[in-house]
Formats: C-alpha cells, sequence, structure tokens
C-alpha cells in the first residue's frame, strides 16, 4: 500500500499510521500498547531549504514518534521511516511514564465500582452497594506521590455520585481517593481523610433542559442572529495551508498540544514576509490550593499529562462555531493499534470584528469608517471537568492573538453540613467546596521575523530618570520606552509588571525601518499573567518549572517542543524537565540567532456561586503585534465601509457606500450612511 503524498508539516494520516504501527510490531514482539504515534516534525534546516525550494528531491522524510507500552510494563520510544517502513529508533526509557490515553481514563471508573474496599467506603459515606452503579469518578494521573514512585504507571481517582442519570456529578463529591493501577488494573490504595463528609442530601441543581424547565425555563426574549456570507468565505485551503488577507499559514495538529500553526507569513505589498516558523500551546498547569493531603497531587499539566489534541471535542456546527465553517478532522493511534478519528476535530471561520478603522474630521464631517473581520482557527478539548476553547485569531493589520475560553465545571470536594470551606475554597452551594487553582499556560513561539536570526528585548515604559526642571525634563512630563536586551537564556528569565506596562518584542537587529529606524519586531502584549502562587520548594514549583516566570528565551533546538519535558506524568521535579533542563546553567546565547520564547500566562480562580453548577466563559487574551515591520498601516487597502471626503462634502457629491445593506435600525427609520442615503450627511 502506497502513501499518500503530504506536505512535510502535515500531521500523519491514518494510513501513516497504520504502516507505523506495523513497522513496531515486526520490530518488538508482545502485546503492544500504543500510546502514541505521531509526527516527529522535520529538522528546521531540511525544512527551512524544502520551504525555499520545495521539491519532491529535498522534502523531508516523513518519520513517525512512537511512544509504546510493553506488557511488563516497560516504555520505548521510537521513530519509524515511513517510506523504508524501518524502525530508526529503539530506546527504553527509565523512571518515565508516558501521557494517560483516553482509553486508560475510560478503564478507571469501572474498576473502581467493583473494588470491594472502594464498595466499603461508598457505604460508609451512606451510598448502599447497590447504587454502586451511580458512582463515578474523574481519573488524573497521580501527579506525583512519594509512596509510589514513578515506575508504577498510576492514577487517582476523584470520587462522586450521581444519583440520576440527568444529574451531574460534581454536586456530590465524595471525601476519599482511591490509587489504580495501570498495570494491573486494581485499585491498590485508597487516601481516607482523617475527618470523614458523607454524602450530601443537598436538593439538586443543574443546567439541563429539563431542570430549567422544571424551575421557570428559559429566557424567551432572544431572537436568532444569523451570520451569513452569501459569496462564501474569504480564506482558501490547499491542503492544511491556509491562506487569508495576506496571511499564509499551515494548520497542523498533534495528540499532545493540539493545533500547532507553521510557517506563518504576510505578504507585504508583494513580498512574502516569515512572522513565526512555528506558534503553539506547548504545555499547561492547574495547581489547586488546599493544602491538606492528597489535595496537594491536584495540579494536572493537561498538555503534557492527557493531551489537548487527544481530549479534542468533535464540533457541531452553530454550536461551537457559528457561520460558514470549514473543518479538519484529526487521527490518532487507539492503545490497541488501530485509528480513532476525531471528526471536526479544527474549525475555521470568519467574523466581523467591529471598526478596523475610523476618522471623522470635526470641521466638516468628513470621515471614513471601515470594518474589520478576524479569521479563527479553533480546538475545544475537555480535561475531566473543565473545558478549554483554544482560538488562534488572525487580524487584518497584521497582528495574531491567541485566546482561551474556559468554562465546564468546578472540580468540587466534600464539606459537612456548618462546616466551613475556610481561605482555601468556597462553598459555591450547600456541601460543596470549590478549592482556589490557577490556570496557568506556556505559549512556545519560534518567531522568524525577516529570518532566523532574531533577538528579544524586554519593553518598559518608565519615566524619564532626569529631575523636574532640568533641561531633560523641564516639566516633569517625559517617559519613553526603555528597552533591555535579553542576551542570554538566563537573563531572558523574566516577570511581568504591570506598572510599566511590559512587553516583550522579538526583532530582527539586521533590519531597520526606513522611517522610524528602529527593527523589524513582532510584540507581545499580555497582561493576564499571574505568578505561580505554589512557593519554591513545592511539589508543583518543582514539575512546573516553565511557570517560574512569564517568560523564558531560548536558542532553538529539534525536538525542545514542551515545556515540562516529553514525558511528564509521575515526575517528580528532580530534577526539573523541560525549560530548566534546557536553560540549565543560562549561559547560552539569545542574541541574533534563532531563539524559541515561551510565556506563561493565566488566571488565578478564586471560585463563586455564579460558577456554579457550570462556568460563563472566562477568555484569556494575549497579542503578538507587528512594530516597525509594516512602511505604514497594512490594512488601509481594506475597502472602506463608508467614506466621504472634504472635496465630496465641498462640492455636495455622494461618498463611497460600501456599507452593508443587510443591516437595518432595530426601530425603523433611516440610517444617515446607508441605503444610498449619503445625500442626507450634506
Amino acid at each position: 500500500m502506497g502513501l499518500t503524498q503530504h506536505h512535510p508539516f502535515d500531521p500523519l494520516s491514518g494510513d501513516e499510521i497504520a504502516a507505523a504501527v506495523e513497522a513496531i510490531r515486526k520490530y518488538q514482539s508482545g502485546q503492544l500498547l500504543f500510546n502514541a504515534v505521531t509526527l516527529h516534525e522535520p529538522r528546521k534546516k531540511e525544512m527551512l531549504r524544502w520551504l525555499e525550494h520545495p521539491s519532491e528531491g529535498n522534502k523531508p522524510a516523513r518519520i513517525a514518534d512512537v511512544t509504546v507500552i510493553l506488557p511488563d510494563g516497560a516504555v520505548y520510544d521510537g521513530l519509524v521511516d515511513l517510506k523504508t517502513r524501518k524502525v530508526q529508533k529503539w530506546e527504553k526509557l527509565d523512571g518515565l511514564q508516558p501521557i494517560i490515553t483516553p482509553e486508560e481514563l475510560c478503564q478507571v471508573e469501572e474498576i473502581v465500582r467493583k473494588d470491594p474496599k472502594v464498595i466499603e467506603q461508598c457505604e460508609i459515606s451512606g451510598i448502599p452497594k447497590s447504587e454502586m452503579h451511580k458512582v463515578y469518578c474523574d481519573p488524573w494521573t497521580i501527579g506525583y506521590d512519594e509512596r509510589f514512585g514513578s515506575n508504577i504507571r498510576l492514577q487517582q481517582a476523584l470520587m462522586y455520585y450521581r444519583p440520576d442519570p440527568d444529574t451531574f456529578q460534581y454536586q456530590y463529591p465524595l471525601d476519599f481517593c482511591p490509587i489504580y493501577d495501570g498495570a494491573k488494573k486494581e485499585i491498590i490504595h485508597i487516601d481516607i481523610p482523617s475527618v470523614r463528609r458523607p454524602l450530601s442530601k443537598q436538593k439538586a441543581i443543574d443546567y439541563t433542559p429539563r431542570y430549567i424547565n422544571e424551575n421557570g425555563g428559559y429566557r424567551k426574549d432572544i431572537k436568532p442572529i444569523n451570520i451569513t456570507q452569501p459569496e462564501g468565505v474569504s480564506f482558501t485551503m490547499n491542503g492544511r495551508v491556509l491562506s487569508w488577507q495576506n496571511f499564509k499559514f499551515h494548520i497542523g495538529f498533534n495528540y499532545k498540544e493540539g493545533i500547532v500553526l507553521n510557517h506563518i507569513t504576510f505578504t507585504d505589498k508583494g513580498i512574502e514576509r516569515p512572522i513565526f516558523y512555528r506558534l503553539s500551546l506547548s504545555e499547561m498547569v492547574v495547581p489547586y490550593g488546599a493544602p491538606e493531603h492528597p489535595h496537594q497531587r491536584k495540579h494536572a499539566f493537561d498538555l503534557g499529562e492527557y493531551g489537548a489534541g487527544y481530549m479534542a471535542n468533535s464540533l457541531a456546527l452553530g454550536c461551537d462555531c457559528k457561520g460558514v465553517i470549514h473543518y479538519l478532522d484529526a487521527d490518532f493511534a487507539a492503545r490497541d493499534g488501530s485509528i480513532r478519528t476525531i471528526k471536526n476535530a479544527i474549525c475555521i471561520h470568519e467574523e466581523d470584528n467591529g471598526i478596523l478603522f475610523k476618522h471623522t474630521d470635526f470641521r466638516d464631517d468628513s470621515v471614513t469608517v471601515t470594518r474589520a473581520r478576524k479569521l479563527i482557527v479553533q480546538q475545544i478539548f475537555t480535561a475531566a471537568n473543565y473545558e478549554y476553547a483554544c482560538q488562534w485569531v488572525f487580524h487584518q493589520d497584521g497582528t495574531i492573538q491567541p485566546e482561551i475560553k474556559l468554562t465546564g465545571i468546578l472540580n468540587t470536594y466534600a464539606l459537612n453540613e456548618g462546616e466551613e470551606a475556610g481561605p482555601w475554597g468556597t462553598e459555591v452551594y450547600p456541601q460543596v467546596n470549590a478549592h482556589n487553582h490557577q490556570h496557568l499556560f506556556c505559549l512556545r513561539v519560534n518567531p522568524m521575523i525577516d529570518g532566523v536570526n532574531n533577538t528579544v528585548n524586554m519593553v518598559d515604559t518608565v519615566a524619564s530618570e532626569a529631575p523636574v526642571g532640568s533641561p531633560q525634563n523641564k516639566y516633569g512630563n517625559a517617559f519613553y520606552a526603555k528597552k533591555t536586551k535579553l542576551r542570554t537564556s538566563g537573563q531572558a528569565k523574566t516577570d511581568y509588571n504591570g506598572a510599566t506596562s511590559r512587553t516583550w518584542e522579538m526583532v530582527n537587529e539586521n533590519k531597520l525601518h526606513p522611517y522610524s529606524k528602529k527593527p523589524a519586531s513582532y510584540k507581545l502584549v499580555s497582561r493576564e499573567v499571574p505568578g505561580l502562587l505554589p512557593k519554591e520548594g513545592s511539589l508543583v514549583w518543582k514539575r512546573a518549572g516553565f511557570a517560574r516566570h512569564a517568560v523564558h528565551v531560548t536558542p532553538y533546538r529539534d525536538d525542545e517542543l514542551w515545556a515540562a519535558g516529553r514525558h511528564v506524568p509521575q515526575t517528580s521535579g528532580e530534577p526539573s524537565q523541560g525549560l530548566p533542563e534546557w536553560i540549565a546553567e543560562g549561559t547560552a546565547s539569545t542574541e541574533n540567532t534563532d531563539i524559541v520564547l515561551w510565556h506563561t500566562f493565566g488566571v488565578t480562580h478564586i471560585p463563586a456561586p455564579e460558577d456554579f453548577p457550570i462556568m460563563p466563559v472566562e477568555p484569556m487574551t494575549l497579542l503578538l503585534r507587528p512594530r516597525n515591520f509594516f512602511t505604514n498601516n497594512p490594512c488601509m487597502d481594506v475597502p472602506p465601509s463608508y467614506s466621504i471626503t472634504p472635496t465630496q462634502v465641498a462640492e455636495k457629491k455622494g461618498a463611497l457606500d460600501q456599507s452593508d445593506k443587510v443591516s437595518q435600525l432595530a426601530f425603523g427609520g433611516k440610517s444617515c450612511c446607508s441605503g444610498g442615503n449619503a445625500a442626507a450627511r450634506l
């Protein structure tokens, strides 16, 4: 069977995954469990040569990156050449556990329900043995527990009760936590608190239609909003390469990061200019703030331990994505080596984005107004109780806006009647304690601003050092952008400072702007940057080294993709994997070379009753903005919605009126600038 020709950045197809599985089975005997089969990304130097001169002759080889677990629990990493079907690498890993797969998560609940000791604890909590089918659990990786180490593949089961099939379980948390051995498929321990908290008898609250209709019903004053594009979309797809409003980029997808964007360029006055080689969400950690055992284990690395790709939702037209939509599917290897396809894993669409630019001259009422649109590349993944909508938003002015929207359900724990949640949580519903926690995401940015040799400057807006009354600052009002060049990976470990509106700019010092004489750059603007609250020396601090600072910068190296390391489950943090390991002594140069910027941003969540039983979306956003990159405003060629010049006003001539003919006044009447009524302005 021959394999279809692919762009080198394309994710592995189902056929390629099957070929890699077949090659591994020929190479290694036994009942193999396929943890991951994904694209081994082309070496960057090879890829850049191909991007400059694309041809079959210099096309990078298609290589599958494979992680396998043997029957005895041994873990192997391998590489398979998909053209020759040969195994190029086969390496046994000691003391490491790879990502937890969806199949492993699904196994735990049935084991838990049948375990005699779990049944005993349920009975102590007030659940009869006959109702074990109403007991549910969210399997989490154990994080790290020194009692068990990392050689046994473990999960912890966060326990809940669901009295009715349509009643969500998080309002009935149980107070004990079983530990599951994935190799033996059995419960090996149960953590039981010193203070017992039996099952709540509170009346259920739900967000389902049945509950809403029984409690007053839905709002009846909402009328439809429709998004139409009668002439179709403004983007084109060539395979997985998307072109839109001068942007061009490849859309990849893998089991761990989900969406990966490669080779992002912008056509500026006919010249295709590179901006970024690779953008992705590299890792995240969700540390919880309750100090009592075993809650210290609740600090999920949702990408490194479970995978944004593996947990991706199949998106629905008109619900997750509204308008005129293009979808991309995702293929993965199941544990048995078969192919698992997530339909509609990525949705791509345009949205109106308000005003792009506008100016009205108060002297004569001349005006130009141009409306904006944005392109959204989105996935949504579910990590147990939480949903994360990850959007890559492209704007017509060259800005790229990564945005994450949090929703879903709070992780909860039991309270006794009359017990206070204390400072570490909030009683969001009677006898339901939602612990304080953080969501910290690490964005990986490999800039390519007009070429691979880039530098990062930290930029702080500060008042002039010159005193008031001095010749340099006579009136005391002077301020400027103070730039600090981050020359080494050690110096580049920097934090956010809201007092100085701190930003970081990725610059090409070899490309100066003709007017400003400043280097071409893209600026990272990010203001939702809470520091990691667990203290230095804590388990989270050791394991999530990437979250110790808002920004790290490292020299580019192939395969340094994931901020917490390649295999995250059950790492102790001694030593810290990922960024701390790669930075080491911090002496590597990050000046005028191929670099990677790692940015940790997020939110600290102190739960409130308004977050329960299901959370309204909380968005987090940041910007990658061009600065001194374009000669001037790059979107002036976007047709205006309405424009009348001073000359047209003086001559009482008509205006350029491209306003849409669908918009209308809500309560009747006529608009001054639509439907040919421009004369009304004169």
